[in-house]
């Protein structure tokens, strides 16, 4: 399959490594810089090279607040069965977009990515696929997905939406949260320095992420829930009640027991 990746970042560039091997890649990107480490890719930057490669499926990876006007830019450099597809991490305002267009649209949500995951073993990671996609589109990254090991989920967009509110906003809130009250520790213990490198990972990230992450509209009552059982231990806190200490770390050790 000839197939066409917008934008050479970083899951631009594992999307091309990741698939170079078995079809015929290019990697769009207007900052030639950008390309330099792209390997066994066709490599462009003008919209009219686009008309010239006749990509069958396009990849839009470029950051989150540019994925829609990506599509824009390059819809009419596109050949009329060309499957599109995104990897946004939120799918604001893509499901209206997509409803709009005539050709096939496939979305989907890589739940790992080069900061935390090890690309090279994925077979504890999970990936999600909108069941409103084409056909061909969700079968495409199901043969992907699954070659790599991954877990694959099947949502619709609204399903998906609510998910990365518990998936990615609770615990992104809470680095934030460990992250604003930083103190640095000249002799800081081992369970501290895993929240710092947590944190550091975190921060790394591109900030229009975060934020669109955050701004989910499923987030705030997820964010209630995370104040309502801060504000539980701090009173728990400041009475020393050990029954009340010890029901609450069994409650938390019960929620965080598989099955």
């Amino acid at each position: 399959m000839k197939i066409l990746i917008l934008g050479a970042g970083k899951m631009g560039v594992w999307l091309s490594d990741a698939l170079c091997l078995q079809h015929e890649v290019a990697v769009f990107d207007r900052d030639i810089t950008r390309l330099r480490y792209v390997l066994n890719t066709i490599r462009l930057t003008k919209l009219e090279e686009i008309t010239d490669f006749e990509p069958e499926l396009l990849i839009n990876a470029v950051n989150l607040q540019h994925t829609q006007k990506a599509f824009e830019d390059v819809e009419a450099f596109l050949p009329e069965k060309c499957i599109i597809a995104d990897i946004a991490s939120v799918k604001n305002g893509l499901k209206k977009y997509y409803s709009g267009l005539s050709r096939p649209f496939v979305s989907v949500h890589p739940m790992f990515g080069p900061t935390f995951a090890s690309l090279n073993n994925l077979s504890n990671h999970h990936a999600i696929i909108i069941s409103e996609s084409c056909e061909s589109g969700k079968h495409f990254f199901k043969s992907f997905f699954t070659s790599l090991g991954v877990h694959l989920h099947d949502y619709t967009f609204e399903e998906h939406d609510q998910t990365i509110a518990y998936s990615l906003s609770v615990p992104f809130a809470s680095t934030l949260v460990f992250g604003a009250n930083m103190k640095h520790q000249k002799a800081p213990g081992t369970t501290f320095e895993k929240h710092l490198n947590i944190a550091r990972g975190l921060l790394s990230e591109d900030d229009h992420l975060l934020a669109e992450i955050l701004f989910n509209k499923y987030t705030a009552p997820q964010l209630k829930q995370i104040h309502s059982s801060l504000a539980a231990l701090i009173t728990i806190v400041e009475q020393r009640d050990t029954a009340e200490m010890q029901a609450f770390l069994q409650q938390v050790r019960l929620n965080l027991s598989e099955g």
